[in-house]
């Protein structure tokens, strides 16, 4: 049985109608009663994460009256829930989405495929792209050269090697935002940057919001810190094609009735859709967090991957447009160089850089000196050929990819980003974890839609890295619609169109 909630967004009637007007289901055969269709179109808002788990549905006379529908139709739909395990109601209380037991995500990382299984398995469960060379093993040797001048010292900089942060405030200044490097703190890896900022901006037991979906380390390390997720979906885009934004009614509204101490949000080509926010919004959501005395963290780590955007046309980041200063920024150097090279970063006002850097004593100190040298060097040295070479491998693979899917998995949707390193993709219907299970069996590593959800939302999603060579690209889609095939055999990927069994 599922757990109440702490916190609940009641849906009204007219915000759930609209909800359930934009939700498309498959074709059934024959006839469809009026509370089965109503039934599948809640489940799959569910399942799609624009229903958060957790929301208090209208009661079933309201919900009649805006739908011109019987009250017994609607009171029959939501039995069908509730018997499917979508529903949960409490006398005097009313009744909340949730999710069937089993099928909620398991709750580890996400994982790369072990190094004695990588000739046989393509890895599409992370992230991240090999190192860009030649340029950093020149880096690298440069970095080497430059050694010796600071192992003469203790090699400890809890705020980071002054060069990176030089750096790095000059990178933050050319796109837009002017900043020093006292407001910069390196660290080890953007995760620790999260690790550390988290308790100084919302203690445990605080509420935080977050997109729908989002990063899923970051996800499970905010639950294990105690933290109270609200998500947000993520709008549909507007048209074929067109691309993802934030739902600025529904960030106004829990904004203004949950009152969370912290917004984590990932403007810039979002893990793991791939959706650029455009700069109106990036404003709105300031004035609304500005009014609800909410802090907005934003994840900069994809920044710099605009594979498919001109950089004249980027937004300036989220803390350029923050005049009160209530925007932390993280940033990395794993995704646009290499993930090996644990170099991240925090960028926000001179005070809590002090702060974070006294904080970090009891855990890492500094990150290491090497480290900070490869990633000064690989900004300051080559940065333009560096980025434009990684941007090349995310855009052929993108299109690669992309191709295969619409040829070989026809049914699945997604939509080209403009960057990041990802499709975002729906599977026609069947689960993602199921998906996952079987691409053991095919030689495929995935990472099931679930993982990047609030309490199991977007099972029937997948997310692909755009790590595969171009060329690997057939291969891939080859084994991802193998298991597909092995998740359908099963018997438990399907989602209930209204005329078979539910998930």
């Amino acid at each position: 049985m599922a757990a109440w909630h702490p916190w609940h967004s009641t849906v009204t009637p007219p915000a759930l109608a609209r909800l359930l007007r934009g939700t498309r289901l498959p074709e059934a055969p024959g006839h469809r009663p009026a509370y089965r269709t109503l039934a599948a179109q809640v489940r799959t808002l569910v399942a799609e994460g624009r229903l958060p788990v957790g929301s208090r549905l209208p009661a079933e006379r309201e919900l009649a009256a805006e739908l011109a529908l019987s009250r017994t139709t609607v009171a029959t739909a939501y039995e069908a829930l509730r018997a499917d395990g979508y529903l949960l109601s409490r006398r005097g209380s009313g009744s909340w989405t949730t999710l069937p037991d089993g099928a909620r995500p398991p709750s580890d990382a996400l994982n790369p495929v072990p190094p004695d299984q990588r000739d046989s398995v393509i890895d599409l469960g992370v992230a991240a792209l090999p190192a860009p060379q030649p340029y950093l093993g020149a880096a690298a040797a440069r970095a080497l050269e430059q050694l010796p001048a600071y192992a003469a010292g203790h090699g400890n900089y809890p705020t980071g090697l002054p060069a990176l942060r030089e750096a790095l405030a000059r990178r933050y200044s050319e796109r837009g935002l002017p900043t020093t490097p006292d407001q910069i703190l390196v660290t080890t890896g953007a995760m620790s940057a999260l690790r550390l900022a988290r308790p100084a901006l919302a203690g445990r037991g605080d509420r935080v919001a977050v997109e729908a979906p989002s990063y899923a380390h970051t996800l499970l390390a905010l639950r294990r810190a105690g933290a109270r997720l609200i998500p947000v979906p993520l709008a549909r885009p507007e048209g074929p094609g067109g691309p993802a934004r934030w739902d600025l009614a529904d960030w106004q509204r829990v904004l203004r009735t949950a009152a969370p101490r912290l917004a984590y949000v990932i403007p810039d080509f979002h893990n793991p859709t791939g959706a650029l926010i455009e700069e109106d919004q990036r404003r709105a959501l300031l004035a609304d967090a500005r009014c609800a005395d909410t802090v907005l963290l934003a994840d900069e780590t994809p920044a710099e991957l605009g594979w498919g955007t001109p950089e004249s046309e980027l937004p300036r980041p989220l803390a350029a447009l923050d005049r009160a200063a209530r925007v932390v920024t993280v940033g990395s150097a794993s995704k646009i160089f290499w993930g090996g090279l644990r170099i991240g970063w925090l960028r926000a006002a001179p005070a809590l850089v002090r702060q974070l850097a006294a904080d970090r004593a009891i855990s890492d100190i500094g990150t290491p000196v090497l480290d900070q040298l490869i990633a000064t060097e690989l900004l300051t040295g080559h940065f333009s050929e560096v980025r434009a070479h990684q941007h090349e491998r995310l855009r052929s693979s993108a299109e690669a990819l992309a191709a295969e899917l619409h040829r070989q998995l026809p049914a699945w949707e997604f939509t080209l980003p403009p960057g990041g390193l990802a499709l975002w993709t729906t599977t026609g219907g069947l689960s993602g974890t199921a998906l996952a299970r079987a691409g053991e069996r095919t030689g495929i590593h995935l990472a099931a839609g679930a993982r990047f959800g609030v309490d199991g939302a977007f099972e029937n999603y997948l997310r692909i890295p755009l790590t595969v060579p171009a060329g690997q690209a057939a291969e891939a889609v080859a084994r991802l619609a193998a298991a597909a095939h092995l998740a359908s055999r099963g018997g438990y990927g399907s989602t209930d169109d209204g005329s078979g069994p539910p998930i």
